[in-house]
C-alpha cells in the first residue's frame, strides 16, 4: 500500500516516516511511504499514486484543500493527530491507515 505524508517542507516528517516503515516491517505490512512538502502535493499524488494521504499536524490548516483534491480522484486523506506525530505514534498512524484503506486484516486491535 502506498502512503503519501504531507508536511510543511518535507523534512520534519523523516523521523516519523522512518518509524512508520519500521513498524510496518515489524507487523509484516506492505506499506510504502514517502513524505513531501505542501508545494509538492499534486506532483507526488500524480507520480507516486498513493492509496491514502496523511497530513501532518503542522499543515492542518491546509487539510481542507488536500481533502478536496483527494475527493476529486477518490483518494482518502486523513489528518495525523498531534499526539501520534512522533516515532512512538507509528502504530497509531498505521492503524488509521489500515482503517482508511479498508484493508482486510484479521486483528490489529493491539495497534
Amino acid at each position: 500500500m502506498k502512503v503519501l505524508m504531507v508536511c510543511s517542507g518535507g523534512f520534519s516528517s523523516t523521523i516519523v516516516v522512518n518509524a512508520i516503515k519500521k513498524e510496518a516491517d515489524k507487523q509484516g505490512l506492505p506499506i510504502e511511504i514517502i513524505a513531501c512538502g505542501t508545494p509538492e502535493f499534486t506532483l507526488n499524488v500524480e507520480q507516486f499514486q498513493p492509496q491514502v494521504v496523511i497530513v501532518a499536524p503542522q499543515v492542518k490548516h491546509r487539510y481542507a484543500y488536500f481533502k478536496e483534491e483527494g475527493d476529486k480522484i477518490n483518494l482518502p486523506v486523513e489528518q495525523i493527530p498531534l499526539n501520534a506525530y512522533t516515532p512512538l505514534g507509528a502504530p497509531k498512524i498505521i492503524n488509521e491507515i489500515i482503517k482508511k484503506c479498508h484493508m482486510l486484516i484479521t486483528d490489529y486491535s493491539s495497534v
